[in-house]
């Protein structure tokens, strides 16, 4: 009997002629977690989908061996009958259903005559709860009632309940707090401990460094190295994944900042669902030219509604004033802001970022498709340049800008968003999480790409749940808590600890000090 549960060799995998993995290996023991890091684009969502069977054999070439024998997978179905189940970075999950419901969705256990058996039910999804050391959770209840990091352990009790011997997890904590992260790695530890193994994606690579017992690398579709973790630290893999050393993570501020060129004063957003409670209470900042604003903030702080207000993206009711260089303006839908150079890259690239149905380039020149507009028909010939243009200087991997935009990587979709918008030419561009679910490489090159905006002289307003980034981009920076400005601080030895302590109201260390208009 082999030593390993999973053995992939040789997997080669082509799209129209184009090698997406050539020749991957990848072997993992049971009760082993295996990270699997590789840039945006390098391969590993296509080397798990074939694993999972969503690439079902006879689509790719090489051997996947399961305990010791040929596994030959038709459909997702066969891979989970097996024990192999994969958890997507996009929930799965029916939010209307109860909790039980969903753990146990396309494997319902019934009465005779076809009848649910929901106290069956209710038990073995309880018995899961406090398996994963959440007993609070109600099962009953819709799963919608729960946050993000509960939905994922929801995930993950799915999993359990299919007998999973090999758990795939794919950008697991992409929209957890660092409580929830927390719980989840020691989840996965448990779960380590009782025999389950674990593929671990993540561009968080202290995550990686956490968990996993082994590092498997690849880059542009080839396996670099699969390395013991105790012989590794994150820059290490870092230079394994993108192939050289990035000596600076984050450019150095040295852009000059000019006078203020926006304005948002007393933005008020009421709750979507429930009109009595605001989501952003009376909040007012401006921004100069060639700054770059960081806002920061504990998950459901109303980051993101306030930035989606004042581009009048926001869903529900909300009031306030923009102003931009010293004139109010109207920024109502957010046509009327791109035209007037307010710009906006959005949090959910794959709902409010993308039009799935169209192409790469077409995604590209949405928001300037004017442009090319030459009575009734558009000069094809000219978008393309500009297309082939912005995807080398984004260094957007995609074989083809005809290719369809849900064929690339999430991080290259989001490079595709990000020069969406700078061909608008924005005066004032706000980046909501700009770098969720981007390798380390990508990242890097979004923070010098900002750097270089701001010297332009473009005013960039950044929300970013990561405090590091934060810190390390911002030139000044805004806290939000409740809905509420809780600060206002100039990026001079300012610490998350600080940032942290506003967030949550507490008082600040006495080092602390709020921006005035005329120190941002």
């Amino acid at each position: 009997m082999s030593e390993y549960l999973l053995e992939m060799k040789g997997i080669v995998k082509q799209f129209d002629g184009v090698r997406a993995l050539d020749g991957i290996d990848l072997k993992i023991k049971a009760g082993e977690c295996v990270g699997l890091c590789g840039e945006n684009g390098a391969g590993k969502s296509t080397l798990m989908k074939i694993l999972s069977g969503v690439y079902p054999h006879g689509t790719w070439d090489g051997d996947i061996l399961w305990d010791g024998k040929p596994l030959v997978a038709h459909s997702v179905r066969d891979t989970e009958a097996a024990g192999i189940v994969i958890i997507h970075q996009e929930l799965m999950l029916v939010p209307e259903l109860s909790v039980a419901e969903n753990i146990f969705m396309g494997h319902e256990l019934t009465l005779p005559g076809g009848r649910m058996n929901y106290p069956a039910m209710y038990r073995r999804a309880e018995e899961l709860m406090r398996e994963l050391n959440m007993p609070d959770i109600n099962v009953a209840l819709p799963v919608m009632q729960y946050g993000g990091g509960h939905q994922q352990l929801v995930e993950i009790a799915k999993a359990l309940n299919k007998k999973a011997r090999l758990l795939i997890l794919d950008e697991p904590s992409s929209s957890l707090t660092t409580s929830e992260i927390a719980v989840l790695l020691k989840i996965i530890k448990d779960l380590k401990a009782k025999g389950v193994a674990c593929v671990y994606i993540s561009h968080k690579l202290d995550e990686v460094a956490a968990v996993c017992d082994t590092i498997s690398v690849i880059r542009d579709g080839k396996h670099i190295a699969t390395t013991p973790m105790e012989e590794l630290d994150v820059d290490r893999i870092i230079t394994q994944m993108v192939g050289r050393e990035i000596t600076a993570m984050y450019p150095r501020r040295d852009h000059e900042v000019g006078e203020i060129v926006f304005e948002a004063r007393h933005m008020t957003c009421l709750d979507v669902d429930n009109p009595k409670r605001k989501r952003v209470d009376d909040v007012s900042f401006s921004v100069r030219r060639g700054e770059i604003l960081g806002i920061a903030g504990l998950v459901g702080a109303g980051r993101t509604e306030l930035v989606s207000a004042i581009f009048g993206a926001y869903p529900g009711r909300c009031e306030g004033e923009v102003w931009m260089n010293g004139a109010r303006v109207d920024t109502g839908t957010p046509l009327k802001s791109i035209r007037l150079g307010l710009c906006m890259v959005p949090e959910d690239r794959k709902q409010h970022g993308i039009v799935p149905d169209l192409n790469v380039g077409q995604n590209i020149t949405l928001t300037v498709l004017k442009n090319f507009s030459r009575g009734t028909r558009i000069d094809a010939e000219a978008e393309l340049k500009t297309v082939t243009e912005e995807i080398a200087r984004m260094r957007l991997k995609t074989s083809s800008p005809f290719l369809p935009i849900t064929g690339l990587s999430g991080g290259n979709q989001q490079k595709a968003v990000l020069a969406k918008m700078l061909l608008a030419h924005p005066k004032v561009l706000i980046l909501d999480e700009p770098t969720r679910g981007v390798d380390v490489g990508a990242k890097a090159e979004i923070y010098r790409l900002i750097a270089e905006l701001a010297k332009q002289g473009v005013a960039v307003i950044m929300v970013s749940s990561e405090l590091a980034e934060v810190l390390g981009v911002s030139d000044r920076v805004l806290v939000i808590g409740e809905g509420k400005l809780r600060g206002d601080f100039v990026n001079q030895d300012l610490t998350q600890e600080m940032v942290l302590a506003a967030a949550i109201n507490q008082s600040p260390p006495q080092r602390m000090h709020v921006a005035t208009p005329s120190a941002a």
